[in-house]
């Protein structure tokens, strides 16, 4: 059974022939692309339902073929980056991608963010969202840790309800100050870093090693289940 069909988008002949052995031989179907038009032509006429894509090419920038993707499209893009490229990916990110991999990378991790980025894509949001023993309601916007409940400021609260709608997936500090307090204060990370510091000393048991609220080096935050958070801190 087929798990969708996936748009590569590299202009290294090896990196394609090895992703779309690996993709093959874990179910998907594959089309691949060498230039970013090409790219977003193969997108316009095959409706991939992911796209995993090297943010340089030879025509466009990874980062302009994901902007104009979202012109028309909301397929889930990851974005491929090598070491060194970090303000690329976090631009690519704000351009509407919604994950990234550092190469060189496994291809266990690629699947595995390839599997969580057609989850999201897949299911609209419930809810209730429950991650570990961290509870958010969304319609009654209310927040339970083991049980007992949260006193969240609005702006935590609205924070916090991004992040569950977005579960496992990369924020960038653009796109959530942008979400929670305007287009205003896209460039205020500093601003971000003491809601995030204020949050995690709700949410988390240890607000020094986060199990819930991981941050991302030089690009943003995600929210992940505890076991994940535990191994990463």
């Amino acid at each position: 059974m087929s798990g969708g069909l996936v748009l590569v988008v590299d202009d290294e002949p090896q990196i394609l022939r090895a992703l779309t052995t690996n993709l093959r031989g874990a179910g998907y179907e594959v089309v691949t692309s060498a230039t970013g038009e090409d790219a977003l032509a193969q997108a316009a006429t095959r409706s991939p339902d992911a796209v995993i894509l090297d943010l340089v090419l030879p025509d466009l920038s990874g980062t302009e073929v994901c902007r104009r993707l979202r012109e028309w499209s909301e397929v889930p893009v990851i974005v491929l980056s090598a070491v060194g490229e970090e303000g690329a990916k976090v631009a690519a990110l704000d351009a509407g991608a919604d994950d990234y991999v550092t190469k060189p990378f496994g291809i266990d991790e690629l699947l595995a963010r390839l599997r969580a980025a057609l989850r999201r894509t897949g299911q609209p949001p419930e809810p209730v969202v429950e991650v570990g023993e961290l509870r958010i309601d969304l319609e009654k916007r209310s927040v339970s840790v083991r049980g007992e409940v949260v006193q969240l400021t609005p702006h935590e609260y609205e924070m916090l309800a991004l992040f569950a709608r977005n579960p496992g997936k990369l924020l960038t500090h653009r796109t959530i100050l942008r979400e929670v307090w305007g287009p205003a204060y896209g460039g205020e990370s500093h601003y971000l870093h003491v809601y995030v510091s204020q949050l995690r000393r709700k949410i988390e048991a240890d607000p020094t090693r986060p199990r819930y609220l991981l941050t991302e080096p030089g690009a943003g935050y995600r929210l992940v289940e505890p076991s994940i958070g535990a191994a990463r801190s």
